[in-house]
């Protein structure tokens, strides 16, 4: 399997989930999707990113976006970890986890990096849009937790910049300026920028976020 690169249409997939048999695209159905892998079940750092993760649904949810989590351990031995995730995390697990004790989902994403371990999947982070497509993809070691927020900021980065012709700048947070495209000719700007912009450059000009 190639490795999978912004752009591609996120591979399909049936799969058993501790919410049900599931196909993912027609799961998805027009929502944007993140879907994470964990190294294995009954794991510190996992255990906190899954507890984490679901604290943070409203949030998701208010962007359209479902959330899905897959390790190559079974539905028997989710059921089990859920417990102990919503004990130890004081939250419940509202999403579905995958079971690829097979791991055909796996290695449909690449999920395996032989050099890391020849088992168990990274933790691999797709973002995937309406159309089915991969907007992002982190992969970080078995060692390093997630950060939640970070995947909502560019979330909110994605969403903003699919319907606007605009960028955002390093470390950009909701509400902040963003920048216009070099597609956008200057004289164009009054119209489809109606808030104004700052020119601080001819091929950086800042303006208010359209959609605020």
């Amino acid at each position: 399997m190639a490795t999978l690169r912004l752009g591609d249409v996120a591979p399909d997939f049936t799969a058993d989930t501790t919410e049900g048999k599931i196909n993912f695209h027609e799961w998805l159905g027009n929502s944007w999707g993140i879907l994470f892998s964990h190294p294995a079940d009954f794991t510190p750092v996992c255990t906190t990113e899954l507890g984490t993760a679901a604290k943070y649904k409203a949030e998701f949810d208010k962007r359209n976006v479902k959330m899905i989590a897959i390790s190559v351990d079974a539905i028997a031995s989710h059921n089990e970890w859920i417990k102990d995730i919503n004990e130890t995390q004081k939250t419940t697990v509202n999403f579905p986890l995958i079971a690829d004790p097979e791991k055909k989902v796996a290695l449909l994403y690449d999920m395996i990096h032989p050099n890391a371990s020849e088992n168990f999947t990274v933790r691999s982070v797709f973002i995937i849009g309406p159309d089915k497509k991969i907007k992002l993809t982190l992969t970080y070691p078995a060692s390093t937790g997630r950060n939640f927020v970070e995947l909502l900021r560019v979330i909110d980065s994605l969403q903003l910049t699919a319907n606007h012709s605009v960028a955002t700048p390093a470390d950009w947070k909701n509400g902040e300026d963003v920048v216009i495209v070099p597609a956008v000719k200057d004289e164009d700007i009054p119209a489809k920028f109606p808030k104004g912009y700052t020119r601080v450059k001819p091929y950086l000009r800042l303006t208010p976020q359209p959609n605020k």
